[in-house]
């Protein structure tokens, strides 16, 4: 067998890795993020190049011979995080269980002890591998090596030959160093010469050779400026290339027989990834994994691609994982590229209009006793709801289970899920698809397999997901809450909510005559006419014309931001108008303009989507519209509800939200008892707060103690500093800060459990909601203030808004099974924040009155009671 020697550079790749993955730590608060990626890197490595020799070569400190002839060498770069550095010895203890070698060399680089061992090692003709982000080594590059560069974070390598580099680069291997010579290096402060970038530098090396040559023939460089640049910067350039040239005889105690790899010790290298917590790694190493692979090949392998009606009942007999794939994000209009379905029995890849038009597929789907195991609850039931089939019998839901187990991720497909978990043979659907303007359906066979491969992922991940969400206590979160609730909300998305678009139309021309009409008066006031919309135009008539005082300065500039302008407000009349402007601008084209273009022409009705698996908190945002996001606070914004109306003549509108709903979950978690006692004997608990603050008695709380209460009390659930106070009463930090002390003083149990909460985040790496939902906080333990304070105030509101969020979902899950129960026509259109709104004959009002509150208040139990407001009319304004 001939020798292949892989020489990897330890500083490069794990500071890729560092910055391309999340800032994670492990149960123990030891930061991982770095090694992790590392480590999915050298288990590829080790699978792809089947190294017979290999090490991994890092640098021994700050200084180098280098610096003897340029001090300032590698000067300009920031100093390395904390959070990286401490994760290098750890690098090395995982690398010791895999019984890699690795070596640093003082004064020397990690490059030079690649050099000079890629030098022994091509003399005896040996194949050698070197992986590193940096461009320096290809200098390397050889008939025998290959320099395989990180290009995006440390997945994406591009492998460098002579061919490869005179194709992309149009240099040789040798023409590295003049490169680097005449362009320098901004990452290594190598000076090179000003004013020469690649471009400049290549066509140079493609006239002259090397640097040298350059020089000795100064008098054919065409271009005077460039030819005074190469004269005045000659010594730089000469100590730049003297800089770049690695050392390859550099003075290493070890030979390429020492680093003989024979393979890892299964035993060991499984100990330092359960201690580090890499579970999905664990996987990737078990015996059972190479198994695992082998089983979905056979199942692929044995797709039954089913090109006419030929579904039987025999192929949905036992519990059965189904993949409805659309690439449309928006699938209320998406089409269906083809169905994938994979049991105990077989894989088949179905198109979508067979199983359409298939009768046994459709009461398939429609039995609740057959067990389905799906990606996307909601999205399933959405898109087969819209071709004629109601799905039942929903046991598994992958993309909520991942969010459940992952909120932090912001992808949760079944490609990068089975990436996490280490099963690595799959295409990103991107890789399959493509992305953007340019994503397109590739032809049938390369479809069905990437179909057909998703759903065995999703039927054999299951139980292994399963398992996680049991160990995590949250296994009644998926299949109690989040599951149902996706059900209901896919049938709410179906269902949709009627627009009086006539309404709509004639807001947005009210209102574009309001903006008109505060253009005329803005202008009158400016005594000249100018773009509202340009700080270039708008900046001088304030700071100049007006001689308003200037708040701050940009690069381009008078800054005109919001901020700015709010401070101005009692400066001169003209501010005041040009913040209504602002807004009622952003009201017609953001939110008028918007809803109409989202309106179905067929149904006239508004479709949004619920983003279920988005917020770690676990609240439910929208979108296409994001009717979280109507603003309220404007007369003409709340007027926007009017367009808001039921489907049906003689319907109408009911709403009903929870009343401070996240300062009884505060009093419930923090059992503090004089916030218990307040709302259990219905006070007023601004007021009461006040009471306690000023040491007053009821009759002599002012307004402003009540606001200053209120912004408080509010303010505590989001952790809110004394800055923030500051800002939102108006007052001095010092103010804030002693108001903020005394309700300390007063309500020591928020005290006790806002610190107690902080020491639990700190101690397990994560905190949770009532209903167990996790948020993990990495950064609790950063050396960083700023990163550390912010996961200090996650941990303290994160329970509080994340149980409020879970109790509301459950009330949704409460009031659909109530509704059912009663046989009620009302039913659930949509959800915004802590409010539900509903739609319902008049008839059923008075017993909406009872039902709803009644769901609502009694939905879980806690130490104070929930409060339950409603209002119906004949539009969502009207109930509001």
């Amino acid at each position: 067998m001939s020798n292949k020697l892989v020489l990897i550079d330890g500083n490069s790749v794990i500071y890729r890795a560092f910055f391309a993955l999340p800032l994670l730590n492990n149960d123990k608060g030891v930061y991982t993020n770095a090694v992790y990626g590392f480590t999915n890197m050298l288990l590829k490595i080790l699978e792809d190049e089947q190294p017979t020799h290999l090490l991994v070569a890092f640098d021994a400190g700050k200084t180098t011979f280098r610096h003897e002839t340029y001090k300032e060498y590698k000067g300009g770069r920031q100093k390395t995080p904390p959070e990286l550095s401490e994760q290098i010895p750890l690098l090395k203890e995982v690398l010791d269980a895999f019984q890699i070698s690795h070596y640093q060399l003082n004064l020397y680089e990690a490059d030079d002890i690649i050099g000079t061992l890629s030098r022994k090692a091509q003399e005896k003709e040996w194949e050698v591998t070197v992986i590193s982000g940096d461009k320096d080594l290809l200098q390397l590059v050889s008939e025998h090596v290959t320099v395989n560069l990180t290009k995006k974070g440390i997945s994406d390598i591009e492998p460098y030959t002579p061919s490869f580099m005179k194709e992309k680069m149009e240099i040789t291997p040798e023409q590295i160093i003049d490169l680097k010579a005449l362009m320098g290096d901004n990452s290594d402060n190598i000076p090179g010469v000003p004013g020469v970038g690649e471009k400049t530098a290549t066509k140079l090396l493609k006239q002259f050779e090397k640097v040298e040559n350059v020089y000795d023939q100064l008098d054919e460089v065409s271009g005077k400026k460039l030819k005074e640049k190469l004269q005045d910067h000659k010594d730089e350039a000469f100590m730049s290339k003297q800089l770049v040239t690695i050392d390859r005889n550099s003075p290493i105690e070890i030979t390429i027989d020492d680093i003989v790899y024979a393979g890892y010790p299964l035993a060991d290298v499984s100990a330092i990834f359960k201690d580090l917590g890499f579970q999905s790694l664990l996987s990737r190493i078990d015996n059972e994994s190479a198994d695992d692979s082998e089983q979905e090949q056979a199942e692929l392998s044995d797709i039954a691609y089913m090109t006419a009606d030929e579904v039987t009942k025999d192929m949905l007999t036992d519990e059965t994982a189904l993949v409805v794939e659309m690439l449309d994000e928006n699938y209320h209009y998406g089409k269906i590229e083809g169905i994938g379905l994979v049991n105990k029995s077989k894989t088949y890849f179905i198109p979508a209009e067979t199983a359409v038009n298939s009768k046994v597929f459709q009461s398939w789907a429609e039995d609740s006793s057959k067990s389905k195991i799906v990606f996307d609850a909601k999205q399933t039931l959405v898109a087969l709801l819209n071709r004629g089939i109601h799905i039942k019998g929903i046991t598994f839901d992958m993309l909520l289970t991942s969010y459940l187990l992952n909120p932090a991720e912001n992808n949760h497909d079944i490609p990068a899920i089975a990436h996490r978990l280490g099963q690595t043979d799959i295409l990103y659907d991107e890789e399959v698809y493509g992305k953007g303007a340019k994503m397109a359906v590739p032809d049938q066979a390369a479809l069905s397999e990437h179909i057909a491969r998703k759903t065995s992922l999703l039927f054999r991940l299951k139980e292994e997901m399963e398992e996680k969400l049991k160990a995590n206590e949250q296994y009644e979160l998926l299949k109690e809450l989040e599951l149902p609730l996706a059900l209901i909300l896919g049938e709410m998305e179906h269902t949709g909510v009627l627009v009086d678009t006539e309404r709509l139309k004639e807001m947005d021309k009210d209102l574009k005559q309001r903006l008109h009409d505060l253009e005329s008066e803005i202008h009158e006031l400016a005594g000249e006419t100018f773009n509202l919309n340009s700080p270039k135009q708008l900046g001088p008539i304030l700071f100049e014309k007006l001689e308003l005082p200037v708040i701050k300065k940009t690069k381009t500039g008078y800054s005109t931001a919001a901020d700015v302008l709010e401070q101005l407000q009692n400066e001169h009349e003209i501010i005041p108008k040009l913040l209504l402007y602002r807004q009622l601008s952003k009201l017609q084209s953001t939110y008028l303009a918007g809803l109409l273009k989202v309106v179905d022409k067929d149904t006239h009705k508004i479709h949004t989507r619920f983003n279920q698996a988005l917020t770690q908190t676990g609240r439910l945002s929208s979108i296409e519209p994001n009717l979280q996001n109507i603003p309220i606070r404007l007369e003409e914004g709340r007027k926007i509800r009017q367009a808001f109306v039921p489907s049906k003549p003689g319907w109408m509108m009911f709403a009903a939200d929870y009343s401070q709903i996240e300062l009884r979950v505060l009093a419930h978690i923090a059992n503090d008892e004089k916030l218990t006692e307040a709302f259990t004997n219905e006070l007023d608990v601004h007021t009461r707060t006040a009471m306690d603050v000023f040491h007053v008695d009821k009759e002599d709380v002012t307004d402003g103690m009540r606001r200053q209460a209120k912004a408080v009390n509010f303010g505590i659930v989001y952790g809110i500093s004394d800055f923030g106070l500051s800002q939102s009463l108006g007052i001095t930090r010092k103010e804030a800060k002693q108001f903020i002390d005394r309700y300390f003083e007063s309500y020591p149990d928020i005290k006790a459990y806002m610190d107690d909460i902080v020491q639990e985040a700190k101690h397990q790496g994560y905190v949770t909601t009532l209903m167990k939902r996790r948020r993990y906080l990495p950064e609790i333990t950063s050396r960083n203030f700023n990163r550390r304070s912010f996961a200090e105030r996650t941990a303290m509101n994160t329970p509080i808004q994340g149980s409020a969020a879970d109790i509301i979902k459950k009330a949704m899950i409460d009031l659909s099974e109530k509704l059912k129960d009663e046989n009620m026509q009302a039913q659930i259109l949509l959800q915004v924040h802590d409010e539900l709104i509903l739609e319902a004959p008049k008839e059923e009002i008075e017993q909406l009155k009872e039902i709803v509150p009644a769901v609502m208040e009694n939905t879980v139990d806690l130490n104070v009671p929930l409060k339950v407001e409603y209002e119906y009319g004949d539009s969502w304004f009207d109930a509001k």
